[in-house]
């Protein structure tokens, strides 16, 4: 019988193994500490310091995943919950010893580094590291004020922590009937979207309204959560000689602010895209007006399918030939060899991710309860699995990381290649309907939704600079407003929709969200150039998995042929809404 948990044993066989290596980086971390005044004096130093540094990573990540897999999958569990707070705490200790590290190299002038390179031709693999560090010379400070800010991110990051302890440890959630099933059901995150395709509105509206009542009962203290996390960011900003937490944020990854100014503001300006298809799915479903709880539910009839994650596989398989032999050999190996943890269980966290073990292989976590949807997940995360693992078979440790814009990309083409797939062999008006309204929501979700929460992001951070307090009404207000000018004056804005930015987690890691848009941008494009193309090399998108962090972000999704600096992906993306809206109109 298959095993739908992951396989753990490939980074430890037993918790000795991971004590042990929990020991040698401790002992890694103290020995480069030793060196802090001497490993920028020679080349041999150098590089030394750089090679243990690099031994000392991978340890750290292994065993950083080994203790949140664990954990993952039964919060409840207080071994797991030990060792995934040793783990913790062990990481941001290590980073706080090592803080002085960037200020350090930073003593070597562009011109010693050229001389070390002559003594030492293998330091050439850190040539782009370097390059990208004497870029963000003004940003970086000395040791001690390095190493105080490090002290203050391991703080900060109970933000986050005290978040997911709250909202999913913590809180009880209610119980609601479902009357198709005849079953009570938690009204809680895991049960979110397949409660809001059911097809009894009055059950989505009130699944929603407890669901988002629950976080508005403890709005004060997800306010003072999120105050906390974008203050500090803020701080920070300030404190690295940035103009903005944004300004920061993007800088790190070396991606222009133009680039996400142009996002929110070509999407403002095609809102009434958007507004046309609420008002087209209002229509459909014979409604009097559109709530947010109407927007999941399929426009099409009797398409309620559930699939087993066999048949899952199966389609996923066939969605992704066009990218090649080896790529759908490693997607088999993912399926077979336990790199997923597969179905929803009690006390396991909600959502789903991908995470990579350089020399191991990635592992993703799912909770698959066999909608299209969950389908259209498992191909999302394998793209995140598939960029992990290429990325860390061709490239040295220290360009293996690839940055967050670029990391959305790879999902989101498997999730294209998916629908097209879909559609193309479906042989009923009833399921290309379905599947063209599923196009739609995704693009809703994933591209204006995500802009949504990327103003908001923005104007969040704008209003602590300016010394504004985030209250929870201010907080509300400026929510309910973005859905006002986004979703138009006639959708219905209750007033549990008023409080969902407390249910967001990806708010706590800041201006993260808009590369989902870029993302889906950047993927149609390469989609399209895969499926439509007969002159497109595939092989110049698998460059792009295996480049990892070796370039600038936008460069690398040039070798890919996609342009990023140039508003045209995002205004293809919304070209592209309207095309699907037009055909599951002729329908």
């Amino acid at each position: 019988m298959k095993n739908y948990t992951w396989d753990l044993s490939q980074l430890y066989n037993s918790i000795e193994e991971w004590e042990t290596d929990y020991r040698e980086i401790n002992k890694l971390s103290l020995e480069l500490l030793s060196k802090k005044d001497l490993f920028t004096k020679s080349a041999t130093e150098l590089f030394y310091f750089l090679e243990k540094q690099e031994q000392l990573g991978i340890l750290l990540t292994k065993i950083y995943v080994y203790a949140k897999t664990a954990f993952d999958v039964d919060l409840k569990n207080q071994n797991n919950k030990k060792l995934f707070e040793k783990a913790d705490e062990l990481n941001y200790r290590v980073q706080d010893q090592l803080s002085f590290v960037e200020p350090e190299l930073l003593k070597i002038s562009k011109e010693d580094f050229k001389t070390y390179l002559e003594e030492i031709k293998n330091l050439e693999k850190y040539n782009f590291m370097f390059e990208k560090l004497f870029k963000k010379r003004n940003h970086i400070l000395d040791s001690d004020t390095e190493q105080l800010l490090s002290s203050l991110d391991a703080i900060s990051s109970f933000f986050e922590k005290a978040y997911d302890d709250l909202t999913v440890g913590d809180i009880e959630y209610p119980k609601i009937f479902d009357p198709a099933s005849g079953e009570e059901i938690l009204a809680n995150n895991t049960n979110y979207y397949l409660a809001l395709l059911n097809p009894d509105r009055n059950f989505r509206k009130v699944f929603f309204n407890k669901l988002l009542g629950t976080y508005k009962k403890h709005s004060n203290t997800l306010t003072s959560l999120y105050f906390g996390s974008v203050k500090k960011n803020v701080i920070e900003a300030k404190k690295r000689n940035y103009n903005s937490a944004i300004k920061m944020a993007l800088d790190n990854n070396f991606i222009h602010e133009e680039i996400y100014e142009n996002l929110v503001s070509t999407v403002r300006e095609n809102c009434t895209t958007l507004q046309e298809y609420l008002e087209y799915r209002r229509k459909s479903l014979g409604y009097e007006d559109l709530h947010f709880y109407d927007l999941f539910v399929p426009l099409a009839k009797n398409i309620n399918k559930k699939y087993t994650f066999e048949e899952a596989e199966d389609i996923i398989l066939n969605a992704l030939k066009p990218l090649g032999d080896d790529y759908l050999k490693i997607i088999k190996k993912a399926f077979d060899e336990r790199w997923m943890d597969v179905f929803p269980q009690e006390n396991k966290i909600s959502g789903a991710y991908a995470i990579g073990v350089y020399g191991v292989h990635p592992y993703s976590l799912l909770n698959f309860n066999g909608t299209l949807n969950d389908i259209f997940t498992i191909a999302h995360e394998l793209g995140h699995v598939m960029h992990s693992y290429y990325s860390n078979i061709e490239q040295e440790y220290v360009n293996s990381n690839y940055t967050i814009f670029c990391a959305e990309v790879a999902s989101t083409v498997n999730e294209q290649l998916l629908y097209h797939y879909l559609l193309s062999t479906s042989d009923s008006e009833e399921e290309k309907k379905y599947l063209l309204n599923d196009h739609l929501d995704s693009l809703r979700s994933t591209f204006f939704r995500q802009t949504l929460f990327a103003e908001f992001e923005k104007n969040a951070h704008e209003l602590v600079e300016n010394n504004q307090p985030l209250t929870e009404s201010v907080l509300s207000d400026m929510y309910k407003s973005l859905y006002e000018n986004y979703y138009g004056k006639d959708f219905v804005i209750d007033e549990a929709l008023e409080y969902e930015w407390a249910r967001i987690p990806h708010f706590y890691s800041a201006f993260y969200v808009y590369q989902y848009a870029t993302g889906i941008s950047a993927a149609i494009a390469i989609s399209d150039k895969i499926i439509k193309d007969k002159n497109y090399d595939i092989n110049d998108y698998l460059n792009f998995l295996k480049s990892g962090d070796s370039d600038y972000s936008v460069e690398l999704l040039k070798l890919a042929k996609v342009d990023m600096s140039s508003p045209e992906p995002i205004k293809a993306t919304i070209n592209n809404f309207k095309e699907t809206l037009n055909k599951l109109k002729s329908i």
